[in-house]
């Protein structure tokens, strides 16, 4: 059983002065910038540790204590009987992992999540490799005898495209795709570069989150990349989003905390979690990391907060040019890829 549970099993809490304490421990990798990543002394970093440590400051009765752990130990898709839920949550080593999307699919059979830290649901891409300038696999095509890499354990994940629609046609997928799996966004794509797939089913942030400067610093991050950052170079010219926007794979945005189902960890962050996010901390931490277009506005937002929009939470037909050298790809006019 959970440590958590144990506590609320016995009725017991620590202590900590006057006031019952409940500690809890929320897991995180290093990998997923600006969300959770390390800085060059070993320091947990990100939205998530931020938010996290804001709260025990503000909350007297709940201690969040963040701990470095691999996404695999938080949610398993490679289980041999399929997706299930990750060995440290279920063997209460951690009470929680931070900075999951509330996916729609088989999550939901295994875990609570809390409430959202982002306002906007983060939104799913379809990645592809340029040729000559044009996408392999264009705007118009309804993934019909199309490759599709999925990061293994990360949203979107595979089950869920079967909820997003094509921006441009505003139709639904093809069944007809095949879905291969990559061990991490670096082995992902990798193979979209190999031409393993033809498209790659991800973040529609995660390509611009892994830029790196000429001496290996994550931009997102001002700290040295713990990713291949050769691999993501090239975004607009090697490489592009023909998709974005693409929000229908999700409940709810990217949240605090997911936890085992039923092990009221959630039930005892949300009304911390929703204090703090009425507070100038929150806002500032969403300025901190570029959020401010995505997290819940509140009393300290201001209108010039408010009017930033990045491209990648907007859809396909809203992008404007006529190429995809902004790394995200316009609605094509007529079908011009191989598909």
């Amino acid at each position: 059983m959970p440590r958590f549970a144990l506590l609320l099993a016995s009725g017991a809490a620590l202590v900590s002065g006057d006031s019952d304490v409940t500690t809890i421990k929320l897991g995180q990798d290093i990998n997923y910038p600006p969300f959770a990543f390390i800085d060059e002394d070993g320091n947990l970093q990100g939205l998530g540790k931020d938010i996290a440590d804001g709260m025990t400051a503000l909350c007297e009765d709940l201690e969040i204590e963040v701990v470095q752990t691999l996404w695999k130990n938080c949610w398993d898709e490679d289980g041999e009987d399929g997706p299930k839920l990750g060995a440290e949550l279920e063997d209460g080593s951690l009470d929680a992992c931070t900075s999951f999307t509330h996916t729609r699919g088989i999550r939901n059979q295994f875990v609570d999540f809390s409430s959202g830290i982002l306002n906007v649901n983060k939104a799913a891409g379809l990645l592809t490799m340029l040729v000559d300038g044009k996408p392999k696999v264009d705007g118009l095509s309804d993934l019909d005898g199309v490759t599709i890499v999925d990061v293994a354990g990360w949203a979107p994940t595979a089950d869920t495209i079967a909820y997003v629609t094509n921006k441009c046609t505003r139709e639904s997928y093809s069944p007809n795709y095949e879905m291969v799996f990559g061990s991490g966004n670096d082995a992902s794509m990798q193979m979209l570069r190999d031409g393993d797939a033809d498209v790659m089913f991800v973040y529609a942030d995660q390509a611009q989150s892994f830029q790196c400067d000429s001496n290996g610093i994550g931009k997102s991050t001002g700290e040295p990349a713990t990713w291949n950052c050769s691999l993501w170079e090239g975004f607009g010219t090697e490489y592009a989003y023909v998709q974005t926007g693409k929000f229908g794979y999700v409940y709810n945005g990217t949240t605090l905390a997911l936890a085992k189902k039923g092990s009221g960890v959630v039930d005892k962050l949300n009304p911390c979690l929703w204090k703090f996010m009425e507070t100038k901390e929150y806002h500032d931490i969403c300025e901190k990391h570029d959020f401010l277009d995505s997290c819940y506005p509140n009393a300290y937002w201001t209108d010039k907060d408010k009017e930033v929009t990045h491209e990648y939470n907007m859809e396909t037909n809203e992008h404007v040019g006529e190429d995809c050298s902004s790394g995200y790809c316009p609605c094509p006019l007529s079908s011009v890829g191989q598909f």
